[in-house]
């Protein structure tokens, strides 16, 4: 879909480019990607209104979901990384302005970018010593990284890493993900079935982003603990994991594209059968489980510790450092089989002030890592 999709930038961008505004141009690889430069974009178009935004995207699950987002001007697929389409595609968008995010390193576009002058920074990086830069062979990917104007980093490891290669163009200023999470909660929606749902004196266990391999060792303590009440939303939505997961279950449940008022009172666990939804609802619970850590790697933490909950995910966590870190400031917990998962629950019951103080401690590690923005945007502004 992404080859298919970039046959048509060169026409969006003919049809849709303001020859005679300034462009600032923003690249994510995917949606996560998008969320981490969200804030930077909406604050740039709220104080800097003489700049428009052009929005690309490399992967369909970015481009798909926000091919419509009104806080771009101009949204499109990025073309491949080869002289003549990176040439093309700027003589084209003729951007004033250039972001990456994260983890996008072409480098024929920061060589073009570089040659004609314009200024491109990378936003909210992590460097490991594991990555190409920084191997044997890395000497010509090293290049890329001295084309950025500046390179705007989570950590002091990776300042430090980089300037062992002599690259210096670097400040540290966090991962702006924190301030998404916490725009995210202030807009977060009153979600009347949630409350329905809600049962007094009982704990609220929230499974987000779920695979079969979480469910495996959820499903079975939700069974078995009728002081638990359990809202799943599973990463992929399709009938067969939807039916997978009720043949799971034996305590009574209901999907949310089938519940009435009366039947979020009756029963025991709510399935989640839609999308958008998840951000909004880790507001309702008491523990929150985030799913993927048996697989890839863990989806979004932040999403759920910004509402002051416990944090608990599987063992892959290890190349999330805000996942890391939570475990560090006692916010967050890894599991890595039934048995860990039922001892973290069970003293999360039999003690509630453990608990409390555990979601205070997530709560507070979101608040104290804000500001990224605002930090990036003064070397913009200054620049």
């Amino acid at each position: 879909m992404t080859r298919i999709g970039q046959w048509f930038t060169n026409g969006i961008l003919r049809k849709n480019i303001d020859r005679k505004a300034k462009y600032i141009w923003f690249h994510a690889a995917s949606l996560g990607e998008f969320e981490q430069g969200r804030p930077m974009i909406e604050t740039i178009r709220k104080r800097h209104p003489q700049y428009k935004i052009l929005l690309t995207f490399f992967s369909p699950s970015g481009y798909e979901v926000r091919k419509n987002y009104e806080g771009a001007d101009v949204i499109c697929y990025l073309p491949f990384d080869t002289p003549f389409k990176v040439r093309k595609f700027l003589n084209l968008a003729n951007p004033a302005v250039a972001v990456f995010i994260k983890y996008e390193f072409w480098l024929n576009y920061l060589t073009e970018l570089k040659r004609r002058n314009i200024k491109t920074y990378l936003i909210s990086a992590v460097f490991r010593p594991g990555q190409l830069f920084f191997k044997w062979n890395g000497a010509w990917y090293r290049k890329a990284l001295l084309c950025d104007e500046r390179l705007f980093v989570q950590d002091e490891d990776s300042r430090k890493l980089l300037a062992d290669y002599g690259i210096n163009n670097v400040e540290v200023c966090g991962d702006t993900r924190f301030d998404r999470v916490l725009e995210i909660q202030h807009n977060a929606r009153l979600l009347p079935e949630m409350e329905a749902f809600a049962g007094a004196g009982k704990l609220m266990l929230i499974a987000g982003s779920s695979w079969p391999e979480d469910e495996e060792i959820i499903i079975p303590y939700f069974n078995t603990h009728p002081e638990v009440k359990l809202i799943i939303a599973p990463h992929e939505i399709h009938r067969e994991h939807l039916l997978y997961i009720q043949s799971l279950l034996n305590r009574p449940s209901i999907r949310l594209s089938e519940s009435s008022e009366e039947s979020l009172r009756t029963n025991d666990c709510l399935i989640i059968d839609s999308f958008g939804l998840l951000s909004s609802i880790y507001r309702y619970g008491d523990v929150a489980y985030i799913g993927g850590g048996f697989g890839g790697g863990i989806h979004n933490t932040l999403e759920a510790a910004v509402y002051g909950i416990p944090v608990v995910f599987g063992p892959k966590y290890h190349k999330f450092k805000e996942a890391k870190n939570l475990i560090n400031c006692g916010g967050g917990f890894s599991v890595d089989n039934e048995t860990a998962f039922t001892d973290c629950m069970n003293n999360f019951i039999s003690d509630p002030g453990s608990r409390r103080i555990a979601g205070a401690a997530a709560g507070d590690f979101v608040d104290k890592n804000a500001g990224a923005t605002e930090k990036i945007l003064s070397f913009f502004t200054s620049a």
